[in-house]
């Protein structure tokens, strides 16, 4: 039988195995850590549940659990899916009969699990729906299209069988199954040069897609932290460095690519296929594909 520890390991890797790199998002999240809507104070949550619910595609902060919807007169839409999160807290025992006056109780520890959903997975009364809705302060950051950036995507998304491109959410990631890369909005990043060179970063993963250049580590489930996975997030970043550079911007966002390939370089320093790298990355043109 599954532990929570199993079930919280398995949604953390879940996560990461879709795309999801926390420490790489360079955008403003526009509402914030995720917050108990059932709670007095929104209080929000802490420790690993901040993890586990902060890249849910979900412009609301505000989750809740299935009772707690009722309770507040509302409910869960049909069909919609809640996510785990966890409690570790004391639990206070009880004084048996045969303990004196003077004893002390003393606190248990328990550890267990249930499912939230996000208050865009619910349905509201109008008033408490207004409120919610008032909290959510859209983003004031304003894109202005970058030419150069805009052409390489464009050629890009106009070759043949490219990858779908959606926006929303609070998350950037590639997905193979369904061949199509997520954004956040455009004006969510804190400048358009971070969110193209994100965007590239996401573009590059999709080039791995078999019906492209049908990268083993893109297609073969990898472990999140392996030698292949590794080397899969060193391809999409040098690829985004590439063409940061080839717009223009690599001056914007050199310092974030830099951080993030030698988080990855370490990992695959530890490994003696070190220098099975792509043979492109060592090139100065990048892939047909991307061109």
């Amino acid at each position: 039988m599954a532990t929570v520890y199993d079930l919280v390991t398995e949604e953390i890797l879940k996560q990461l195995e879709a795309g999801t790199v926390p420490w790489r998002k360079p955008w403003n999240a526009i509402t914030g850590i995720p917050k108990r809507l059932g709670s007095e104070k929104l209080e929000p949550y802490r420790g690993i549940n901040v993890w586990l619910l902060a890249h849910a595609p979900y412009a609301s902060p505000y989750w809740i659990t299935f009772r707690g919807a009722k309770r507040l007169g509302g409910y869960v839409k049909a069909g919609e899916k809640g996510r785990l999160v966890v409690y570790f807290g004391p639990a206070k025992s009880r004084k048996g009969a045969e303990e004196s006056e003077e004893s002390e109780e003393r606190p248990n520890y328990i550890l267990r699990y249930y499912k939230v959903f996000n208050s865009e997975q619910c349905v509201f009364p109008e008033a408490l729906q207004t409120r919610i809705d008032a909290c959510i302060t859209p983003a004031e950051n304003t894109h202005v299209p970058i030419e150069a950036c805009e052409a390489v995507l464009e050629k890009y998304l106009s070759s043949v069988s490219p990858p779908s491109l959606g926006h929303g959410g609070n998350r950037a990631c590639y997905s193979p199954s369904a061949d199509s890369i997520q954004m956040p909005s455009k004006e969510s990043f804190e400048s358009p040069a971070e969110y193209y060179s994100t965007l590239f970063h996401e573009m590059a993963h999709s080039t791995g897609h078999r019906s492209r250049l049908n990268r083993e580590e893109l297609e073969n489930p990898v472990s999140f932290g392996s030698h292949d996975y590794s080397r899969e997030e060193l391809t999409a970043e040098f690829a985004a460095a590439f063409l940061c550079g080839t717009a223009g911007i690599d001056g914007a966002t050199i310092e974030n690519s830099a951080a993030y390939i030698a988080n990855w370089s370490r990992k695959l320093r530890k490994e003696p296929r070190w220098a099975e790298a792509p043979r492109w990355l060592g090139s100065s043109r990048v892939p047909s594909k991307l061109q």
